[in-house]
């Protein structure tokens, strides 16, 4: 064979070069050496850009030394080759010394070097090679170019420099630059990103007259960004109907906006579109962008559906499928899609793991959380990731083991995500101790604490009492994080909840920037203290009010039994066309059972049907409020619709039954509980065993009692007593209650004594009847009610004179009954009467009917023939 002549080894060269084969053009070059043949200018410079291709700065300097050696230094073509390998691999002094050796630059010379700094970040170190430029000597002063703007353009965006931009633009125009698309879109992009997108950016995309998909994917985003989603999905169409591909981007920009606009059919829409172009359809990017959207619409099927018919997947298919799942609170299936991931062969990365830990930790799935962090520790790279290290550290604190999550927090390195992260376990689980202890190192260690730390804090601070929520109150007031409302509300909240209204409502008022969550947290702090008058006074005064606001006060009023304002609040926030949730019926409930207004329940009850408040705790309460407006036909209906019961539904039907005397029925249901394999608990024994009392069932009732403590591990309580007293005393069997109480293991109350007492009276056992008195008034001297059946019992002995002697120390102690108190509902207004009342507006009028009736009541009646 003939021997390879100077041209072709150089030719060789240089296409192992173009073709990224760097170890085989070094070994080429060594060849060539050893044959004698000389490289040429074009091979040194393939070769240097592979160098920088490959950030290889030593392997580069010995190049640039063979090229000084072997005097190819003049080349210019060499010498933008070394500059860019000097600049990409960060050696910016060789890279400076070697720019300013050179007799002529050329504008290209200049680029690399604006290019290089932009690259690196390096925006100040731009401005001033392009100041250098605008004042270089006259004769070799080079000309910007279409490149150079597009350089130091989207620096001027990232500083946020729209002055020294627009004195760019002038320059741009002033050199006829801006007839360039490119320099067009750069300018697009810089006004769009300093905010002036409906003025300056659409005067650029205006003008320009070549607009390529860059250019509207820079208005698109300009749009995007300054939060007009309209006009972002308008431009979209515009861009479609100009006969535009869209790429990549262009999806990737407009889908998100699709969530915020009225219709998210136009996501669909989009969709419909990248079908119809087989090469998006086919793009994975574009795929990627398509499940994310569906995520977040929460149409979890379609994400499926896109995955499974994917070609090919990619990492960030996998993490954005998973996410997606864990968004949409299916964190059993994504775990399972995280398993699929690891049998594709594919690497996990950061944000695979940060998705996934997360999830382990929601199904409190230790196990594998365990398995991730031992592949995290033997992969450099991620045992190096703090933002890894935090989202361990969350995941060991979630599932309860403190000592792990201290461990992870002791190895890692740490940033204030990672403090943040251990203060708030340490707040959750109330370890003040720790939580102070933490807080000393994190400042010793010069990490200040913010938002998120006071916050933490706070929730904390009652776990060391009013002396540390004033001290982290101190340090937002001097660092100025007082001013922050969601600081000032957490603050009110920590008053609150510790019972210091006063400084509760002094840090309220001095909060500048309130919001209605201030005022929630206020009237919550009110409303926890029974305190109506000042929750009344803060919601007076706000301008805005949500559903957290009202449900607060209707809770306040029912719990005041302020039955007439917690109705009329109730129809008001119907009025103001807000719709009550199911806190709002369970607070509202309370007062139909105060008015005994079945007429109200039931309109509650058809309110939450068709609002579809499959609520189990709601039914329960409907069940029982039922009961106690005397519907027992109406409870009934709510159990059996109620497919699958708990112990409170069981509960409160069992209540009802007893309420209404049905013992057979509350043992029936009883029973069914129990076949249901429930463990009964003390609350559904109370309940079953004074069914037994007020139906008489003695033998049942004292089986119930009988086997609590044997079959269902459950030691009676007073409540339980008080029911077997309650039992036989009703049933006429007064010597074995009272005999039943001297053998209690526990100290009779007033409730069992008072039981005693009743039927007592019921039975005229009155020297039974004065002994249980005697020792309800040594336990409970002040209630009135008692020396009333005392007094009603001496008075059916005709002990007249014990009687007087009783009335009289009833008024000594001062002793009134309270008047008796009727309500009625018309109208949606409650009407209440009081004994003795002439406050009602129409008291005339009802006095008259009054008379009238009474008056006919006492005329004799005449026959009728």
């Amino acid at each position: 064979m003939l021997e390879p002549s100077f041209r072709s080894w150089n030719s060789k060269l240089i296409d192992f070069c173009m073709n990224g084969h760097c170890d085989d053009a070094f070994s080429h070059l060594l060849t060539m050496r050893r044959m004698g043949v000389r490289a040429t200018d074009r091979s040194f410079s393939a070769l240097l850009k592979v160098c920088a291709t490959h950030l290889s700065i030593v392997v580069g300097k010995a190049l640039h030394a063979v090229v000084v050696k072997e005097t190819h230094v003049s080349s210019i073509a060499i010498v933008k080759a070394l500059v860019n390998l000097y600049a990409k691999c960060g050696s910016w002094t060789d890279c400076r010394l070697l720019f300013h050796e050179v007799d002529t630059r050329d504008i290209v010379l200049w680029n690399i070097l604006l290019s290089a700094y932009a690259d690196s970040q390096l925006y100040m170190e731009v401005l001033q090679l392009l100041y250098l430029m605008h004042t270089w000597d006259e004769t070799t002063k080079p000309k910007p170019s279409a490149i150079t703007m597009a350089i130091v353009l989207p620096v001027c965006a990232r500083l946020g420099a729209l002055e020294l931009g627009q004195s760019v633009h002038a320059y741009v125009i002033k050199t006829a630059l801006d007839t360039h698309t490119l320099v067009g879109n750069a300018l697009l992009s810089l006004y769009a990103k300093c905010g002036h997108i409906f003025s300056d950016a659409y005067n650029v995309f205006s003008n320009i007259r070549q607009k390529d998909v860059v250019s509207w994917n820079a208005m698109i985003a300009g749009y995007v960004e300054s939060e007009f989603p309209t006009e972002a999905f308008r431009t979209f169409s515009r861009m479609v109907v100009a006969d535009v591909e869209p790429n990549y981007a262009t999806i990737a920009n407009v889908l998100p906006v699709c969530r915020d606009l009225e219709d998210w059919c136009h996501g669909k829409e989009i969709h419909g579109y990248v079908l119809k172009k087989s090469v998006l359809a086919t793009d994975v990017s574009i795929c990627n962008a398509l499940m994310t959207f569906y995520s977040n619409m929460g149409h979890i099927k379609k994400v499926e559906l896109i995955l499974r018919e994917m070609d090919s997947r990619d990492l960030v298919s996998w993490n954005t499928v998973i996410a997606g799942f864990a968004l949409n609170r299916l964190h059993h299936e994504a775990l399972l899609l995280f398993h699929d991931l690891l049998r594709t062969g594919m690497k996990p990365d950061s944000v695979t793991l940060l998705t996934v830990l997360p999830v382990c930790a929601q199904l409190c799935d230790l196990e594998e959380g365990q398995r991730i962090h031992v592949y995290v520790l033997k992969n450099s790279l991620l045992s190096k990731n703090t933002a890894v290290g935090n989202a361990l550290i969350s995941f060991y604190s979630k599932c309860g083991s403190y000592e792990d999550a201290f461990q992870m927090f002791a190895m890692m390195k740490k940033d204030l995500i990672s403090w943040n992260t251990m203060l708030a376990m340490y707040a959750d689980i109330g370890a003040g101790k720790e939580l102070l202890k933490l807080l000393g190192r994190m400042w010793m260690e010069r990490h200040r604490p913010d938002r998120v730390t006071i916050l933490s804090l706070l929730r904390g601070c009652v776990a060391f009492g009013m002396r540390g929520i004033k001290q982290v109150h101190a340090y937002c007031t001097r660092s100025g994080l007082v001013n922050e409302t969601a600081i000032g509300n957490a603050l009110i909240d920590t008053y609150a909840k510790y019972g210091t209204l006063a400084h509760a409502f002094k840090t309220f008022k001095s909060l500048v920037g309130k919001d209605v969550v201030t005022g929630n947290a206020m009237i919550s702090g009110f409303v926890k203290q029974g305190c109506q008058e000042g929750a009344e006074m803060i919601f007076n005064r706000m301008y805005e009010k949500n559903l957290t606001t009202l449900n607060l006060m209707l809770q306040l009023y029912a719990e005041n039994e302020s039955s007439g304002k917690s109705v009329g609040l109730f129809h008001e926030l119907q009025d103001q066309g807000m719709r009550p949730d199911v806190i709002s019926i369970l607070s509202i409930l309370p007062v139909c059972a105060n008015m005994g207004s079945i007429h109200l329940l039931r309109q509650l009850h058809g309110y939450a049907t068709r609002a579809c408040f499959n609520d189990i705790c709601l039914d329960a309460a409907l069940l029982d409020m039922y009961s106690k407006c005397g519907s027992i036909k109406d409870a009934y209906k709510v159990f059996q619709a109620r497919p699958r019961k708990d112990m409170v539904m069981f509960t409160a039907m069992i209540s009802g039954y007893a309420m209404h005397g049905m013992g057979e029925e509350a043992l029936k249901a009883f029973s069914e509980m129990l076949e249901l394999q429930m463990k009964p608990d003390h609350v559904v024994m109370t309940a079953v065993l004074s069914a037994c009392s007020h139906a008489g069932l003695v033998h049942e009732g004292w089986n119930c009692f009988s086997s609590m403590e044997q079959a269902y591990g459950i030691r009676p309580t007073m409540e339980h007593y008080t029911c077997m007293v309650d039992l036989l005393a009703r049933s006429g069997n007064l010597k074995e209650a009272y005999s039943f109480i001297r053998t209690m293991p526990l100290r009779p109350n007033a409730n069992v004594w008072g039981s005693l007492l009743g039927s007592c009276k019921t039975h005229h056992a009155v020297e039974l009847g004065r002994l249980a008195a005697k020792h309800l008034l040594e336990v409970q001297e002040d209630d009135i009610g008692n020396y009333v059946v005392l007094s009603n019992i001496l008075a059916a002995d005709e002990k007249w004179g014990k009687v007087e002697e009783l009335r009289g120390l009833m008024k000594k102690k001062d002793l009134k009954k309270p008047a008796g108190c009727s309500s009625i509902d018309i109208n949606k207004r409650i009407h209440v009467f009081v004994a003795d009342d002439s406050r009602h507006p129409h008291r005339v009028v009802i006095y008259s009917l009054l008379r009238s009736l009474d008056q006919q009541i006492k005329e004799p009646m005449t026959d009728i023939e």
